[in-house]
């Protein structure tokens, strides 16, 4: 069962990103602060939940929490790199807070520090801790709407059924017909290496 709290003292707040790994699209950060006694019996890990689920969460994370959600798109990934732009999602995600944290719980191993705010890291803290699994449904379920709407837009590369992420039908796409604007130039698209940057979409 998973943690509500870190600190019965402090106002915490769970972070958590979404999209690092992707070839395509923004990297997605959420903050969250859940009520104090809050408790749900299916709240866990993104991975762990179907997309239905995920969704109906996502409305009642909404409804119950406090949160934030903010995007670095690609050409701001390919500028300053992937690991500080989740560092900036999440330093964003957090400013979106209508009340400051006095604690952030951070998924994952690193976090660059922001505002003085203190912080934990906690290794796979999506799946001990309930406010960082909010925040990974809320950047997984925000992420995955903006990749659907852009694969109305360029529908070849199957967006809507791998969110960017470098599936075979994702990279073929690129193989045949190169980049788009919302592909990440500065990472391996294929395995190969191929000279796509200057075969961009128009």
């Amino acid at each position: 069962m998973l943690q509500t709290h870190f600190s019965v003292d402090l106002l915490e707040a769970g972070c958590d990103e979404a999209g690092r790994g992707c070839l395509a699209g923004p990297v997605v950060a959420a903050a969250v602060i859940l009520p104090r006694d809050y408790h749900h019996p299916f709240m866990n890990d993104s991975k762990q939940l179907t997309e239905k689920k995920r969704d109906i969460l996502r409305l009642e994370i909404e409804r119950e929490a406090i949160y934030g959600v903010a995007m670095v798109h690609n050409e701001e990934i390919d500028d300053i790199n992937i690991l500080n732009a989740s560092y900036r999602a999440m330093h964003l995600a957090i400013e979106k807070l209508s009340k400051c944290p006095e604690l952030l719980l951070i998924d994952g191993n690193r976090y660059k520090p922001h505002n003085d705010i203190p912080f934990e890291c906690v290794i796979k803290g999506d799946s001990k801790f309930l406010s960082i699994a909010a925040a990974s449904i809320l950047a997984k379920t925000y992420r995955d709407e903006w990749m659907k709407s852009k694969a109305l837009e360029f529908p070849v590369y199957d967006w809507e059924n791998n969110k960017g992420y470098p599936t075979e039908k994702h990279r073929n796409a690129i193989r045949e017909n190169g980049l788009t604007p919302y592909h990440r130039k500065s990472f391996r698209q294929l395995p190969e290496q191929l000279s796509l940057f200057e075969s961009t979409c128009a």
